[in-house]
């Protein structure tokens, strides 16, 4: 067994002295090909290197890429302008100088796919490398122009290579979330973050354009990613780092603009959420409109069909919207009148039972919050709620009940619902129409809360206490319903399972003493019925 043993050690030594001698290679390659022309086609097998199968080889060329490159950009020893093709470089009048600048301009041309098609390898370490030269390359372009243009009348920043590296990580069959939160760093740095914005939107509507707006879940999962890391300052004296500096020109550039940023911003996520959107990814995105997105908006009204859309979607959708909605009403003046509308037609037997319920419930109060509101709307909620309340568990009538009193106490033209009086010999029919879709036409004003009387007789002793507290007139204090939001049936019924029971139950006035004694006359006297 020991030789076998030596000889499995000496396969791993020799197996790191290749990967050490190949990094050594392609280093003394990159010397060789800068110190004189004559080795340019050394530069074939750093390429052909870059294309191996083997994780660590791609490492070692990719480093080695990047020093060539990089160095060659900085010597302006690549082709400035339009490239003709290799064929015409080779046999048309051009300078010696000028057709190794073509033939380097083609081997980085070349080194740039490899790159770009890395970005979709099965290993990581590749991607993720790869994308790290790519932004080195684009760092050095933007120094180093290579489009032969006036740089005085124009802005240097390599847009192609970026737009490139954009269309690749938003791919339509891969999930490239993990490579996407890599490139997050590059985000941080203004004229990245400006261009960035600007290939979004152009990709997304050049993608889904050719598909006619079809889901495309992958690819539509992979845009919001990227969108959502991108987040803009608050102040145009926050945006300091760059990636490319304009010298004199730095001011009058549109990514130097706060309102630009905001403007690039708006466009590249209307124009994402004009397409039909996969069902989950509404949620996604409603959680973060008001905080992440409405405040870096040029208009934030915009949003408003975005928004309508995904209240027809429903349920935790639909309420997640008419937040947005409701943000779009106060602090950007949007009238909406069908609001309030939507908010009563969410109110159905199964919110009692969904998830979001202390979140609908938590909205809803706050929906509901303003003194300003028409009683007749005010009414209309109160008795659709004490209508649900009928069929509604424990867990959610101890929610209703002390929303409905705090409806109350902010209007107190809705006490009518509490005190209405009646003459003998009325018939007993409820004129409230709960079918009703719009809340100006149920009648609620013309009923009364009766539903809450009922619960009076609830089952369950908590539920029966709260509906109580309608007998006596209802403090000017609202009931704070933070406190029971989160309640389960679980916890209900451990806290009354905590509650101290009564150890002496009397079942008798007077206590028997001689009943199993014996003597008839005594068990005559408990059991006899005449």
């Amino acid at each position: 067994m020991a030789p076998a043993k030596r000889r499995n050690v000496s396969l791993s030594e020799t197996a790191e002295k290749s990967v050490k001698k190949a990094k050594i290679d392609l280093n003394a390659k990159v010397e060789i090909i800068l110190e004189s022309r004559k080795n340019a086609n050394d530069v074939f097998d750093i390429l052909e290197a870059l294309e191996s199968e083997k994780e660590k080889d791609v490492g070692s060329a990719v480093n080695a890429c990047s020093k060539l490159f990089c160095t060659l950009l900085e010597k302006k020893e690549l082709f400035l302008g339009k490239l003709p093709g290799e064929e015409e470089a080779v046999s048309g009048e051009s300078s010696a100088e000028e057709k190794y600048q073509m033939f380097m301009r083609h081997r980085y041309n070349s080194c740039v796919e490899l790159l770009l098609e890395h970005l979709s390898h099965d290993l990581h370490g590749v991607q993720e490398t790869a994308l790290c030269c790519l932004m080195k390359f684009a760092a050095a372009e933007g120094k180093h122009p290579l489009e032969d243009l006036d740089w005085t009348e124009h802005y240097s920043f390599p847009r192609e290579l970026l737009q490139s590296v954009v269309d690749r990580l938003l791919s339509k069959t891969t999930d490239n979330s993990l490579l996407i939160s890599r490139f997050q760093e590059f985000l941080e740095m203004e004229d990245v973050r400006y261009y960035v914005m600007s290939s979004i939107r152009e990709n997304v509507g050049k993608v889904m354009d050719k598909n006619k707006g079809a889901l495309l879940p992958i690819f539509q999962n992979n845009v919001f990613t990227l969108m959502s890391n991108i987040s803009i300052p608050s102040q145009e004296s926050e945006l300091t780092n760059f990636m490319v500096q304009q010298e004199d020109k730095h001011e009058d550039w549109k990514a130097a603009k706060l309102n630009e940023h905001k403007r690039v911003f708006e466009r590249m996520w209307l124009g994402f959420l004009k397409y039909k959107l996969p069902s989950n990814m509404y949620k996604k995105i409603l959680v973060i409109l008001h905080d992440s997105i409405l405040p870096h908006m040029s208009k934030p009204t915009l949003m408003i069909d975005f928004l309508t859309a995904a209240y027809e979607v429903g349920g935790a959708i639909s309420l997640l919207a008419l937040n947005g909605l409701f943000v779009l009403i106060h602090q950007h003046n949007l009238d909406y009148p069908d609001f309030y509308k939507k908010l009563y037609n969410l109110l159905e037997p199964s919110v009692f039972h969904v998830k979001y319920r202390a979140r609908f419930f938590h909205l809803a109060n706050l929906f509901l919050s303003s003194s300003h509101l028409p009683v007749y709307l005010v009414a209309a909620f109160a008795k659709r709620l004490a209508r649900l309340a009928l069929t509604a568990p424990p867990t959610a009538l101890l929610i209703v009940l002390p929303f409905i009193y705090n409806l109350i106490r902010r209007h107190p033209s809705c006490r009518v619902l509490i005190h209405k009086p009646t003459t003998e010999g009325e018939v007993l029919e409820d004129p409230y129409l709960m079918d009703e879709e719009d809340p100006v036409q149920c009648r609620a004003l013309e009923s009364s809360l009766w539903e809450i009387k009922t619960l009076q007789k609830h089952y369950h002793p908590d539920v029966t206490k709260a509906a109580m507290a309608i007998n006596t007139p209802l403090s000017g204090k609202e009931d704070d319903i933070d406190e029971v939001l989160e309640i389960t049936t679980h916890e209900l019924m451990e806290r009354d399972l905590k509650k101290s029971q009564i150890k002496n139950i009397p079942l008798e006035f007077e206590i028997a003493t001689e009943l199993l004694k014996g003597g008839g006359n005594v068990l005559g006297q408990h059991f006899c019925l005449d």
